[in-house]
């Protein structure tokens, strides 16, 4: 009986450690299946990728395929294929565009700068001094191309910059400095800026719209709560009978601008003595205007 029990008892210690070697091994089991299992879904989830799909290509390789179906089916892998291949044109086309806008940079400064050049800057002008009577006593140092006056608002006294077709007109105005025009010598010095052209369809267009100009002023630096009725009361009140005004702005500038015609070009005159007078909280600045007054024009309305 004993040997029995001594048997017994050396049996429980081995069927103990056969059922923790089975354990294990379940364990061990279990985890690779997990992980194969993982694996397995991880295989399923990349083989559903189409590797043909939109996504896959960029925009500009189904742009430049033909109506053939076969080629959809080819996949630009190299660089000779038909996306990457439209991909380098465009950006040789982009860097073509860039070379050529920063000629036309280039091109416009070097115009700017000899504008700049063929131009005089002419100061202490009478207000009773006209552009047309400013460019004749100019026309003699050479071809008068522009000329613009400007009323200064801290002045009773204007200034001009009178633009030449060459720089040896602009080097003969500069003997003129000292001359007397109307009650005053005026200054005459190098410019230092060019004169911003007139959109040409603004310009006069016949001899009335020529004789509109000159009974009509350009105003800047208005302020902004100033209303189209306020300027016509000051005008008519300080110069004479307004026949037709235009107040405009827009949202980017912090001041209006306005064209004034008035019915009588002695009108004009008188209102470029505005120029400095507070109107509103702003001084405006008063020069006579390039431009007419155009009626606006009306629009027949569709039944």
């Amino acid at each position: 009986m004993a040997a029995v029990a001594d048997k017994s008892g050396e049996a429980a210690p081995v069927a103990a450690a056969a059922n923790d070697k089975k354990n294990n091994l379940v364990v061990e089991t279990a985890k690779s299946e997990s992980k194969e299992f993982n694996v397995q879904n991880l295989v399923d989830m990349f083989t559903k990728l189409n590797p043909l799909a939109k996504e896959f290509f960029p925009s500009s390789y189904y742009q430049n395929q033909t109506k053939n179906d076969s080629k959809f089916n080819q996949v630009p892998v190299d660089n000779k294929s038909a996306g990457n291949e439209n991909y380098s044109n465009r950006r040789r086309r982009n860097n073509f565009n860039q070379g050529r806008r920063r000629l036309n940079g280039k091109a416009f400064r070097a115009q700017r700068d000899d504008s700049i050049r063929q131009t005089v800057y002419v100061s202490d002008i009478d207000q009773n001094v006209t552009e047309e009577q400013l460019a004749g006593l100019f026309s003699n140092c050479g071809q008068v191309v522009d000329c613009r006056v400007c009323g200064d608002p801290h002045s009773v006294l204007r200034f001009a910059f009178v633009e030449f077709a060459d720089e040896e007109g602009a080097r003969a105005a500069l003997n003129l400095n000292g001359i007397m025009l109307g009650f005053y010598p005026v200054r005459v010095l190098p410019s230092k800026t060019a004169i911003l052209p007139v959109n040409p369809t603004f310009l006069p267009r016949s001899e009335d719209e020529r004789e509109m100009c000159t009974r009509t002023v350009y105003c800047t630096n208005i302020d902004k709560k100033v209303s189209q009725a306020d300027v016509k009361t000051f005008f008519e009140s300080t110069c004479g009978e307004v026949t037709r005004l235009r107040l405009l702005g827009d949202n980017v500038h912090s001041t209006r601008i306005a064209f004034v015609e008035f019915a009588m070009a002695e009108n004009a005159i008188v209102a470029l003595n505005c120029s400095g007078m507070v109107l509103g909280t702003q001084p405006m600045r008063v020069s006579p205007s390039k431009t007419p007054v155009r009626p606006r024009v009306t629009r027949p309305t569709s039944l």
